[in-house]
């Protein structure tokens, strides 16, 4: 028989299989503007996945981590509350992180939630992890670069990438970790431009930030390969300028909800995360409040949480439909500036 040389990764023909050693997850490649290693090469790897999070966990389960509390919006917050996304109700209380702080970033495996940073009476540099089916207190998991807060966290299954924040001035930093392990971040490489307040959503492939403050309030969408490491590629625009705003997907699909700056909104648009342009209307949350947390399975996407009114409310989306939000139930307690993660996004 004679030898046939495979083609090279970026040369794969549209349709070709292949198994992930790192992911141990069977992957096809698509042909077309999407970027693998670098972002002028066309084509990228996709997981194929033969089951959901849903029928492998018994329902995607989201939770919503540090804060502001309405009680006391001096303080800073270490509760950590979980909801089942599948269903409507109110949150439960999951437990408790390491330290007490706010504008900390997030993100998560399909088996492992991951919270860094934050701001308490300083910038914290801690990662703390949970195991996301039980119920308990978070574990050290190791250390960011940089002590920072307003930072914004995306992930896959393996590697999560936390981005920008300020440390104490603003910062392009890119961090990552792989999760499945511990110890401290490792240098991803840098935003567009140093910015906070830059929020995140993920496919298995593509990590995309959108808006920011430079400290100039920004409309700037910009992307990542989640395999590789390297600078932020532009991947469009807003509609308008934004800040304060945060991010959910499922494997196709993001969304970037409301903001708080310049002046708090309640509208929600979305981009196509394989391909490049600006982000399009969506609809309406029920409140109108910035500094939110949110989270998503493959259907849903879920608000909670928010600023000025420090509201408890949690509010849903169907994210492969355009319309308004709809009412889920509350948090155990009101608060903004909280993160969301859960083990059934878009990057899983």
């Amino acid at each position: 028989m004679t030898h046939q040389e495979l083609p090279s990764y970026d040369q794969a023909p549209a349709g070709a299989l292949r198994f992930n050693t790192d992911s141990r997850k069977l992957e096809v490649y698509c042909g077309g503007p999407v970027g693998f290693g670098t972002t002028t090469i066309t084509g990228a790897w996709y997981q194929i996945d033969s089951f959901t999070p849903d029928t492998a966990t018994g329902g995607t389960r989201g939770l919503f981590v540090q804060g502001y509390p309405v009680a006391a919006p001096s303080a800073r917050g270490n509760v950590i509350d979980y909801i089942t996304i599948s269903t409507t109700g109110d949150a439960l209380d999951f437990g408790d992180l390491s330290n007490e702080a706010q504008q900390g970033g997030a993100a998560s495996s399909s088996t492992r939630g991951i919270i860094v940073g934050g701001y308490s009476t300083q910038n914290l540099n801690n990662i703390d992890y949970v195991t996301i089916s039980s119920t308990g207190n978070a574990q050290d998991f190791g250390d960011l670069s940089t002590a920072r807060h307003a930072v914004g966290g995306t992930s896959n299954s393996t590697r999560a990438i936390f981005a920008g924040g300020t440390a104490p001035t603003i910062i392009n930093d890119v961090d990552y970790i792989t999760i499945a392990s511990t110890g401290d971040a490792k240098d991803f490489g840098d935003l567009l431009d140093a910015s906070r307040n830059t929020y995140g959503c993920a496919s298995s492939t593509r990590a995309v930030y959108a808006g920011g403050t430079t400290p100039t309030v920004i409309n700037i969408i910009q992307y990542f390969t989640i395999s590789t490491l390297g600078n932020a590629a532009d991947f469009g625009d807003y509609s308008t300028t934004r800040d304060s705003t945060d991010g959910c997907s499922n494997s196709i699909r993001g969304l970037f909800g409301a903001s708080f700056s310049p002046g708090t909104s309640n509208t929600i648009e979305y981009i196509t995360i394989a391909t490049l342009g600006n982000s399009i209307d969506f609809g309406d949350r029920t409140v109108t409040q910035g500094y939110y947390g949110s989270t998503s399975s493959s259907t849903r996407g879920v608000f909670a949480g928010g600023q000025p009114s420090y509201t408890d409310v949690i509010d849903y989306v169907q994210i492969m439909t355009i319309g308004n939000a709809t009412d889920f139930g509350n948090l155990t307690i009101g608060r903004s500036t909280n993160s969301g993660l859960s083990n059934g996004h878009g990057g899983l």
